[in-house]
């Protein structure tokens, strides 16, 4: 066994507990997959089942092993999405390794292979971002090139985190990993400051509706850990990020490669008062921002079941109660909800993120596609968008293109009416002639569509803001795109 654990922050190997520990865990992650059942199942298990902690006041038995405490997670925080995004060789992969590593969940062989491939590399003790850096050529270059998802879990709350590239060739990963995210941790080296991928990583995690972004300064350990390293770090991003007007942005200095400020605190910045970066994690809630918002519930599948019609689907936004008025587009009929069900029965409410069928008190025509919400508060039936284009496809936008666009469960060809701008990152302001968007480019467009859509603006709801471009011909996804 490798000693890596050891040299790294004192801490002695994963025990046999802390292995059935980490199992436990995963198991709470990976439940549905290993046990062939359904996700929806799994997901009500995760609530419901007892979580083990890695840091509760279990004792220590007569093997020198500490005892694993069970504590049930907090049922509100739910479960925590966040990338982690920023220039190359900030170390959003090796905060990710630091992250798993401190709160106890990888395996000994999981560090004895790191230990390996960090030896061969020549690195002196362990190189935790070749945990994350999954594909050959990341671990060759020492970069992030595709989008890799971790999942770990503390007494408080589970994550899911996505690691995205830092590379400007890569920014359509970034994009695709931070559309479903719930917060951003963007890096800075504390030597460079804000630099171009910053500016644009920054951008698009507000474009794309994320409300709590954390900056955090990494590598204090090369700057000495001294605060004013720090301090002119988070001035610069304040005044770039202010004209955005960002929710939620908060700052944090730490070490990656050392730990300090990650999951421990360290005793190398007693001038920091906040909180580390995991429990700043810990405390974040979007979930209460999407139950907040208007009903929204687009049909993906109709069936019969029980003599009743029922309408299959996730719970886009907003809450919902069985009996209450509803109307359906795009016919605009009324009904009620006669009843809520779920594989494991009957339920009197849904929430945003809840998987569903539901039962109407009327028949009506509602098939694939249609949208139930209230009907006070329904989406706009739209014939033409004004859009955000976030360009993928590595061949420009065609203006005379052939398009399909897939707007949550319905799908309808659309045409380029008109490019109005690209959007410059660095000086956040637009850039007005440009005839077509390049790959990765940023642009505002609009949109005529053969048939109507049922959209909200972005800024107001993610689920029924986004949509995607689809090549008519290649069926290749060309661009990620958000209602104005």
């Amino acid at each position: 066994m490798s000693d890596v654990a050891e040299k790294n922050r004192g801490q002695s190997p994963i025990s046999a507990a802390d292995a059935g520990l980490a199992f436990q865990n995963d198991l709470l992650f990976f439940g549905p997959e290993i046990l062939g059942t359904e996700k929806q199942e799994t997901m009500e298990r995760q609530v419901k089942a007892p979580l083990l902690s890695p840091h509760g006041p279990g004792d220590v038995d007569e093997s020198g092993n500490r005892a694993l405490t069970p504590i049930f997670p907090v049922p509100a925080l739910g479960v925590l999405r966040f990338i982690t995004a920023g220039s190359v060789d900030d170390g959003k992969s090796t905060l990710i390794g630091r992250l798993l590593h401190d709160t106890r969940q990888l395996l000994e062989d999981q560090l004895s292979a790191i230990a390996l491939a960090s030896k061969k590399r020549g690195f002196e003790g362990s190189d935790l971002s070749l945990h994350t850096d999954g594909l050959e050529a990341e671990r060759e270059q020492g970069i992030t090139i595709d989008v890799a998802y971790r999942y770990f879990a503390t007494p408080r709350r589970k994550f899911i985190i996505a690691d995205t590239p830092g590379h400007e060739q890569y920014t359509r990963n970034m994009a695709t990993g931070a559309s479903t995210a719930d917060a951003a941790v963007i890096l800075a080296d504390a030597r460079k400051g804000l630099l171009t991928q910053g500016k644009r990583h920054l951008y698009l995690a507000h474009l794309l509706g994320i409300r709590d972004i954390v900056v955090a300064v990494n590598k204090m350990d090369l700057a000495g850990y001294e605060q004013h390293a720090f301090e002119a770090v988070r001035a610069s991003f304040a005044a770039f990020a202010a004209p955005m007007r960002i929710p939620n942005l908060r700052f944090v200095p730490l070490s990656a490669l050392a730990g300090d400020m990650v999951v421990e605190r360290g005793g190398a910045m007693d001038w920091y008062q906040g909180p580390t970066l995991l429990e700043l994690l810990e405390s974040l809630q979007p979930a209460q921002v999407v139950a907040a918002r208007p009903f929204r519930f687009a049909v993906q599948l109709v069936r019969r079941a029980g003599g009743e019609r029922r309408y299959l689907g996730r719970v886009a936004s907003g809450t919902v109660s069985a009996g209450e008025e509803v109307a359906v587009l795009p016919s605009g009929r009324c009904t009620r909800i006669s009843a809520i069900h779920t594989h494991a029965g009957l339920r009197e409410d849904a929430r945003a993120g809840d998987s569903v069928s539901l039962a109407l008190a009327d028949e009506l025509d509602v098939s694939r596609g249609d949208v139930i919400g209230r009907a006070a508060e329904m989406p706009r039936v739209a014939h033409t968008l004004e859009a955000t284009l976030v360009w993928l496809a590595a061949e420009p936008l065609d203006p005379r293109g052939r398009y399909l666009l897939k707007h949550t469960t319905r799908t309808v060809r659309a045409k380029v009416a008109a490019v109005n701008y690209v959007m410059d990152v660095n000086a956040l302001e637009p850039r007005f002639g440009a005839p077509a968007l390049a790959m990765n480019d940023i642009g505002h467009v609009a949109l005529d569509l053969a048939q109507p859509v049922f959209a909200d603006p972005y800024t107001e709801d993610r689920a029924t803001g986004a949509f995607i471009l689809i090549d008519a011909h290649s069926h290749h996804t060309v661009a990620a795109g958000m209602v104005r």
